[in-house]
């Protein structure tokens, strides 16, 4: 749809609902009508693993910019490249995306039906050193691609500083930043020569913490020269190595912000901290906005536009995704989002996608 064009003229071709519908990446089973659920836990038991003419149906009405496949997506290989294949066909040309940390969390090499190399650790590989985080990213970028994936959300960036934190722990590199930096921008590297997007995550660091996002609040007491000697040192590094996307956490950090708000709904985090301070130009994303750090205290639609507000340029699996797009289209039109504000967050879309 859009490899042939520049970022700014397929800007100029799109309607006021596609461009919505960039902002969202969603689980296939979003576009789904014929599924409802309260809640992800939900989900595996469907086995969505094809597209059906009501996913198609559904996406041309609610277009999304990506899809986000699950381990319940994914059965073999040939089921993998048919499915990517239908969904890249639809409408919005989504991105194609997949958590691949490498260790626990990896959905394909966490399938025995896939010969891939296979890690143990991010924190067990970091013993091996720079090359070895390199050649490993390289390795999982190249089936990635292979298969027809565009963007893993990986490197883990977090600095595992909290021996409590039930989240991150072996997935990061260390629990030292100076540690880890290097191996952040190694793994960037390697993904990028392979042809893959990276995404450094979780900003502003969610290792410090000891409660789990997926399930409710979750917040770090540090102020932000804490942050500046600790967490953001990967981050930096990270940024400085050409990370296209970085993705926020729903950790809360009052003694930066002044509040309790999930940092991917703070515009002190994303804008003048993520923007500001580290310089960082590419896409925000945040984490799943149907994680319980939001869930529990925010619609839909609520928590969308106050991301979109707060600096976020994508939205990542909203609870109700038909809910979350239609609020902020609605902001939109209203005027408590500008369509310039808009048409900033769809042009660094759009040149993920025109590369």
């Amino acid at each position: 749809m859009f490899a042939e064009r520049s970022p700014e003229a397929s800007l100029s071709a799109l309607s006021l609902r596609d461009k919505v519908g960039q902002l969202f990446i969603v689980r296939p089973e979003a576009l789904e009508p014929s599924i409802r659920y309260e809640s992800d836990a939900e989900l595996p038991p469907y086995r969505l693993q094809a597209v059906s003419d009501g996913m198609r149906a559904r996406a041309r009405e609610y277009p999304a910019g990506g899809v986000l496949l699950y381990g319940h997506n994914i059965l073999d290989e040939k089921q993998l490249k048919a499915f990517l294949k239908d969904l890249r066909a639809l409408p919005g040309a989504p991105l194609l995306c997949i958590d691949e940390e490498g260790g626990r969390v990896s959905r394909i090499a966490g399938n025995p039906a896939f010969d891939v190399p296979r890690y143990e650790s991010m924190a067990a590989l970091a013993k091996a050193g720079e090359q070895a985080v390199y050649e490993a990213a390289c390795a999982i970028g190249a089936y990635l691609r292979r298969y027809g994936f565009d963007l893993d959300f990986a490197p883990v960036a977090d600095v595992n500083t909290n021996p409590d934190n039930i989240v991150i722990g072996t997935r990061a590199f260390s629990a030292d930043p100076a540690t880890a930096a290097p191996l952040v921008a190694a793994y960037v590297r390697g993904l990028s020569e392979a042809g893959v997007l990276g995404c450094l995550k979780h900003f502003p660091g969610h290792g410090d913490t000891r409660a789990d996002t997926h399930l409710g609040f979750a917040s770090t007491a540090k102020d932000w020269p804490g942050m500046d000697a600790c967490e953001m040192i990967p981050f930096r590094a990270g940024i400085a190595a050409g990370a296209p996307l970085v993705m926020t956490a729903h950790v809360a950090a009052p003694a930066v912000t002044g509040s309790d708000v999930p940092a991917s709904l703070s515009p002190v985090l994303l804008a003048d901290k993520l923007r500001g301070e580290l310089g960082f130009t590419g896409a925000i994303v945040t984490d799943g906005l149907e994680m319980g750090a939001v869930r529990e205290r925010y619609g839909s639609a609520e928590a969308a536009v106050a991301a979109l507000q707060a600096g976020a340029d994508l939205l990542l699996c909203p609870q109700d995704y038909c809910a979350a797009f239609d609020g902020v289209l609605d902001a939109v039109q209203d005027g408590r989002i500008s369509e310039a504000r808009l048409d900033a967050s769809v042009r660094r879309i759009l040149a993920l996608k025109i590369r």
